[in-house]
């Protein structure tokens, strides 16, 4: 199945350029979605029915990338970075220290000292909408069909 997505490797590098401004506007930093990246593949939902095809995200190794997201996060932190994008919807993370020291404890963040389930929807939604990009531009420049077909292959 690794041969349709090889097929689009050119079309993959013009959907990250573009979703840069997206990600740039989440809750998550580029070196952070990187990881993201890192533990999510691409699949065809029905790619035998044209009408119902859609590119879809399997984000099931995610959780287990969570705790070196937040390993990410706090280095950054520490170093003076900026934790998330920008506008993202983390309500109130600002690091540091005492946030630290809070989420060890289980007072902030996810109630349990690492990434919360809020962070996950927030990456696997986000992830999604990457995925709803790639299908778009496939479909604008015309490949969608040829690669519907050879994930089937």
């Amino acid at each position: 199945m690794s041969e349709w997505t090889d097929a689009i490797v050119g079309e993959r590098m013009t959907v990250d350029n573009q979703f840069n401004e997206r990600v740039a506007a989440s809750r998550f930093s580029s070196q952070e979605w990187g990881l993201i990246m890192t533990a999510t593949e691409f699949e065809i939902e029905n790619a035998e029915d044209p009408e119902a095809a859609r590119v879809v995200a399997d984000t099931s190794s995610l959780p287990a990338i969570m705790p070196e997201l937040e390993n990410l996060r706090s280095q950054m932190a520490g170093m003076g970075g900026a934790p998330g994008g920008g506008s993202g919807d983390s309500g109130g993370s600002g690091g540091g220290v005492v946030d630290s020291i809070k989420g060890a404890l289980g007072l902030g963040g996810g109630g349990s000292g690492g990434p919360s389930d809020e962070e996950l929807e927030a990456a696997e939604r986000l992830v999604q909408e990457y995925a709803d990009e790639l299908q778009a531009h496939l479909e604008e420049v015309g490949k969608w069909e040829q690669v519907r077909v050879a994930y089937q292959e």
